[in-house]
Formats: structure tokens, C-alpha cells, sequence
């Protein structure tokens, strides 16, 4: 296999704008930045607002949703960028003349970061496997005999990263062009598994581990993939080595919620001050910290100085590993999240971190809670809308389809096309819309007219 070239993987060409693109043009270097501002502002991100992170939404204490959490993975991705470019910079002075986009990486880096979520549905992960049981285990199984096998295993095996894609890319009815005209290379770097569902699922292979397209986008992706020149392992099914700032993008994401999580975890008294200095702590990479910590009476303040210094230092880890195994990345070798892989004492701290957040946080009997909520409220509502859209056969069913935006109704007849218009529907809803719909539509609460 020959190796990635960054002369091909930095591409400002745009999705569904390609015969307008101009890779001479002087203000390319502002087409990633565009990329960061159309996210922010579009209604997928504003809906992550009220998507479960960890924790339910507790009221007047402030824990993190999935919004806040998209916006402080994209600021330290976009430093991961940043740093990685100096270090290229400082060893090649002249690399602007050479690769004139190269300077844009922590752009491109920090928009991916704030699209990494847009395919979640609501209560968090727990949601794409309520979609999947749908399907394996709940009244969706009678569909299996009405779709090929590789789109069957798009609906048993649901997947938020894929339906970033989707949500980025399809040309949802109503919508003119239909997708936010992202640059290639910002929808290359959200691709953590550049592969097909039907083989994802293999953990020994990170680019295998889940899947990143659904079968609907497949020739999107192929298309965005031969563009960027990504290192093809096979076409059917079809399988790519990763884009290699998707490590960039995965590490952001990583950093972010292995520390935050202990800072909400400690808002909501779920550990103690003891516990979490316990394991930042080791992570701040400073001798003088119980000094500078003794100076602060807060300890919540405490535990926000040594998150900082804690991501601080995990940031220089991942960036200097990321320039050191550049080679084997640009081959499509490296088979490792970044931070499965840095320097001791820290990847044995977050080691412990991890077994600590499954143990007491993750395990917590309000997120447990939700994540069983989450089962009973995405199954009723699959089981309502599914059928409605598919038969559309009684006033009842009609009734229920009236319920579906329009964006979300498609022009297709197939059964697979169909199901992914109400999984597009139901998938983009907030927690809280998820459950006011389900509670109406099953006659537990009754809607005001105003």
C-alpha cells in the first residue's frame, strides 16, 4: 500500500459544490474556518444542547450535554492541530509554500470535533442500541427479509458515527443542495471507521472497530475517499484506512471526556474531592500542584485548575506522539487510539480513570435510569412511526405520518429508504422532544392548544 500524501488528504473542495472549486483560489485557506461556522450555526448542533452527555439534565446544577462537550472537544482538537503544524513548521520552515493548507489543520481538526456527535440520538449511546433492539429483538425483526444483508446490518447495528455522514451529507427533501456543503477533508476526518457496517465489529482493527457509513452514503464516501487519495484495504465490503487527523479528532474527544466526566461526576457528589484529586492529580505533570491547590479554598475551583492542567498535558502527549508515528499513520499502520498509547504514568491514570467512570458513573442509578427510559421511549416510537410510514394504510397511520417534517419524508419506495426516513426523524429528536412525543402519542399526557 503506498502512503497518504497531505498534498491530497488537505482538500478544500466542497460536497455538492465540486464545480465550483478552485484549488488555486487565494482564500482557500478560510474555506475550513466557513466549515467551523456553518456547524455552529446549523440545527443539528443547536440540538445537542439537550442530548445527554453522561448525566440526565439535572436542573440547576450545570453538568455537561452534548453541545458544550462538541465545543470543548473542537478548542482542544484545534490545539492538537496547532501544535502538530508548529512542530512540521520548525523542521521545515518553508512548509507553507509546499502544502499552503497545511496551516489550516487545526481548523479542520476542530470543525470534525464539532460534528463527531451530530449522529447521536437521544440518551446518548443508549439510544443507538434502543434503535438497533428495534430491530433484533423488538418488532422490526419482520423487516429483515425486505433489505439486503449489508443494509440490515446498518439497522441492527445503529451507529451515531455513520449517521454524522448521513445528517452532513444526504439531500434531505425541501432543502435545495440538501447537505451543509462541508470541505472533503473536514467530512474525511469525521470518519473513525471508514468502513461498511456489515464488516465492522472487528476489535482488533481500529478502522473496523464500528463503521462509518451506512450503505445509503457508501458511494458518497468512496467519492470523498478517492479525492483525498485515502489508502483503500478492500472494496467489497468496502473498507478504508482512516484519514490520519481522525486520531487528531478522536484524542480531542477522548481527553475531553475522561477528565470532564470526574469534574461533573463531582458536581453532582457522585465522587468525593478526595477521589477525583486522586486522579488528576497524576496528570498535571507538576511538582508545585499541591501547592497552587492549597492556595485555593473552592473545590470545585481546585478540580477546574487541575482539569486544565490535566488536559494541558495530555494535549502534549497526543500531539507529540501523533508527529512521532506520523509514518506509520500516513501508511495506514498505526492501530491504536493515540491515547491507548502515550507515555507512563499517564496511560496507566487513565487506565484507572476509565475503570473508576464505569464503576461509579457510569453505573450511577441516574444514568442507568436513562438509559432504560431511553430503551422504552425510542422502541415506542419506532414501533408507531415505522410501520405508519411504511403501510400508510388507515387514518391512524396517516395521522402519524402527518407528525413527520417533511425534510424527513423521501421520494424512495424501498423498504430500507424508508425506515431510514423515520430513523432520521426519530435519531435527530433532543431527549426532552423524544419523550414529550412519546408520552402524547401513546396517550400518557394529553398536548395544550395554544
Amino acid at each position: 500500500m503506498n502512503a497518504m500524501q497531505w498534498e491530497k488528504l488537505l482538500s478544500a473542495k466542497r460536497w455538492g459544490y465540486e464545480d465550483r472549486y478552485n484549488e488555486n483560489q487565494p482564500d482557500a485557506r478560510s474555506e475550513f474556518q466557513i466549515d467551523y461556522d456553518r456547524l455552529i450555526f446549523s440545527s443539528p448542533f443547536r440540538k445537542l444542547q439537550n442530548k445527554t452527555q453522561v448525566f440526565p439534565l439535572p436542573g440547576s446544577i450545570f453538568v455537561h450535554n452534548r453541545l458544550t462537550h462538541s465545543l470543548e472537544v473542537a478548542s482542544v482538537g484545534r490545539s492538537l492541530g496547532r501544535i502538530f503544524y508548529n512542530k512540521l513548521k520548525a523542521n521545515e520552515p518553508d512548509i507553507d509554500r509546499r502544502l499552503p493548507l497545511m496551516s489550516e489543520i487545526g481548523n479542520i481538526i476542530a470543525s470534525a470535533c464539532l460534528a463527531h456527535d451530530l449522529g447521536n440520538p437521544a440518551f446518548g449511546h443508549s439510544g443507538e442500541a434502543a434503535i438497533s433492539y428495534y430491530f433484533t429483538d423488538g418488532d422490526g425483526k419482520i423487516y429483515q427479509d425486505q433489505v439486503t444483508p449489508a443494509q440490515w446490518a446498518d439497522l441492527t447495528h445503529f451507529e451515531g458515527n455513520a449517521n454524522a455522514l448521513r445528517i452532513l451529507t444526504h439531500p434531505f427533501t425541501g432543502r435545495g443542495n440538501g447537505s451543509y456543503a462541508l470541505t472533503y477533508s473536514t467530512l474525511a476526518a469525521i470518519a473513525k471507521y471508514p468502513c461498511a457496517s456489515i464488516i465492522g465489529g472487528n476489535k482488533i482493527l481500529l478502522h473496523q472497530k464500528k463503521y462509518g457509513f451506512f450503505q445509503s452514503e457508501q458511494q458518497g464516501f468512496q467519492k470523498i475517499a478517492e479525492e483525498l487519495q485515502l489508502t483503500k484495504v478492500q472494496d467489497d465490503p468496502l473498507i478504508y484506512k482512516r484519514h490520519p487527523l481522525v486520531y487528531l479528532v478522536e484524542a480531542a474527544d477522548d481527553i475531553c471526556y475522561n477528565v470532564i466526566d470526574l469534574e461533573d461526576a463531582h458536581r453532582l457528589n457522585i465522587l468525593s474531592y478526595q477521589e477525583v484529586e486522586e486522579l488528576l492529580l497524576p496528570l498535571c505533570n507538576s511538582a508545585n500542584m499541591p501547592k497552587y491547590l492549597a492556595a485555593i479554598e473552592d473545590e470545585d475551583a481546585k478540580i477546574s485548575y487541575m482539569r486544565a492542567r490535566s488536559i494541558n498535558s495530555l494535549i502534549t502527549q497526543c500531539s507529540e506522539l501523533f508527529y512521532k508515528e506520523q509514518d506509520s499513520i500516513m501508511n495506514g499502520n498505526f492501530n491504536h487510539s493515540l491515547i491507548d498509547v502515550i507515555d507512563e504514568p499517564y496511560r496507566s491514570v487513565l487506565k484507572k480513570i476509565e475503570q473508576v467512570s464505569i464503576q461509579k458513573i457510569y453505573n450511577y442509578p441516574s444514568v442507568v435510569q436513562i438509559e432504560i427510559a431511553g430503551y422504552k421511549v425510542m422502541n415506542g416510537l419506532l414501533e408507531e412511526f415505522i410501520p405508519a410510514y411504511l403501510k400508510n394504510d388507515s387514518k391512524y397511520h396517516k395521522k402519524l405520518v402527518a407528525l413527520m417534517p417533511k425534510q424527513f419524508l423521501t421520494h424512495q419506495t424501498d423498504v430500507y429508504s424508508k425506515i431510514q426516513s423515520v430513523l432520521d426523524f426519530v435519531s435527530g429528536m433532543t431527549d426532552i422532544y423524544a419523550v414529550e412525543l412519546f408520552r402524547k402519542i401513546k396517550g400518557i399526557s394529553f398536548p395544550s392548544i395554544s
